[in-house]
């Protein structure tokens, strides 16, 4: 803990809400209510857990947006995981994704019930031992995440030719965070002001990312970490630039984030990976926004491995997950939330998801 003290010190969280307060009343002088979007599950999470939405004022608004890989997952890749599950396929997951249901509200788990072989990873590495335990059987490993996981999953591929493992593949879901920002940015319901930016997945690309949409949309981007002294830290130096008439990217989490980012996760990028389209669950197609496997590693690819294509799901119609992703509502604005919908009875991936808005709404919300 001796290295995280200093990051939940209350009298310093103390300073930085008088200081966002004093901001704050500067800015309803001129009128003026900020919507910052938090873009990270972590932060959806930390911030719910300190409460940190109860401590700011009425004029500042913080939502939160598509920052969990699990929510942001299109209904139609759970579809293609369980039609490839009924064919005999191993399905190797992470944890959170059994339980996210697809159309017609099927999941990995009831899937898992009826017969099917669906194995939970807790890392990349456990597919490769999966695959090597398994040699006659086909093993496909759902390969989701932003920039943070998708270097750690490339890292299979050279594990899988050197072991010479030859039925094991991926099924990628991969979403790059930028794109993303871009559309909710030209959203005029949103009415963005600000962005604070993922700690984890700048570290990855670099704090330089994030400058396209500082130009283009004249809004700050402030990165900070998932402890509470740095979010209050983050949304005051939101505050400060917007007071002053400036727009930047400012970098707060400068002991894991460079200008540049990760050059090593960027340059397994680059070899493996080429931009493409990509489905994100309530938001829809967004252009170059994810990833797929280069023409010369389709023999990895399980969409091309088992000639299967991965169509836009049909989610469940009373479910507004796809609304909370995109920031237009809040947990409790949904009709199935807390009544239908919890932890145990879980009717989309925002409250499945430990990163998910719902859960973190639930978990922490007196509401």
């Amino acid at each position: 803990m001796k290295y995280i003290d200093e990051y939940r010190n209350s009298e310093a969280a103390a300073y930085f809400v008088d200081e966002i307060n004093k901001n704050a009343n500067t800015l309803s002088k001129q009128k003026m209510s900020i919507n910052i979007m938090e873009v990270c599950g972590s932060h959806t999470m930390a911030i719910s857990r300190y409460g940190i939405r109860e401590l700011l004022p009425q004029n500042i608004n913080l939502i939160s947006g598509p920052g969990c890989p699990v929510c942001v997952t299109d209904a139609g890749y759970i579809d293609t995981a369980i039609k490839l599950a009924q064919q005999g396929k191993i399905i190797a997951t992470f944890g959170d994704m059994i339980n996210v249901p697809g159309s017609d509200r099927m999941t990995l788990a009831k899937l898992r019930t009826e017969g099917c072989k669906i194995e939970v990873c807790y890392s990349p590495l456990s597919a490769i031992g999966l695959a090597e335990s398994s040699p006659s059987k086909e093993i496909v490993f759902l390969a989701i995440g932003f920039e943070t996981t998708i270097a750690p999953i490339m890292s299979m591929i050279d594990s899988i030719s050197d072991k010479n493992i030859k039925n094991l593949s991926l099924l990628t879901a991969f979403k790059l965070v930028p794109p993303a920002l871009e559309v909710l940015t030209s959203d005029p319901e949103l009415k963005i002001d600000a962005f604070l930016c993922p700690a984890h997945v700048s570290a990855i690309i670099g704090a330089r990312a994030y400058e396209p949409i500082v130009k283009e949309h004249n809004i700050p981007c402030v990165i900070a970490s998932f402890e509470p002294v740095e979010i209050l830290l983050g949304i005051n130096s939101i505050l400060k630039q917007i007071i002053n008439g400036l727009t930047k990217v400012e970098n707060n989490y400068e002991r894991v984030v460079t200008y540049e980012g990760n050059k090593k996760a960027q340059k397994l990028f680059n070899r493996y990976l080429e931009k493409d389209d990509a489905l994100w669950r309530g938001i829809g197609l967004i252009p170059d926004s994810g990833f797929k496997l280069k023409k010369e590693f389709y023999q990895f690819d399980a969409s091309k491995k088992f000639k299967i294509k991965i169509k836009t799901g049909i989610p469940d119609k009373g479910c507004k997950c796809g609304d909370v992703l995109k920031g237009k509502i809040r947990p409790f604005e949904c009709p199935l939330y807390s009544k239908i919908c919890n932890p145990s009875n879980p009717m989309g991936p925002c409250m499945v998801s430990s990163e998910g808005t719902c859960s973190a709404y639930y978990k922490y919300s007196k509401i």
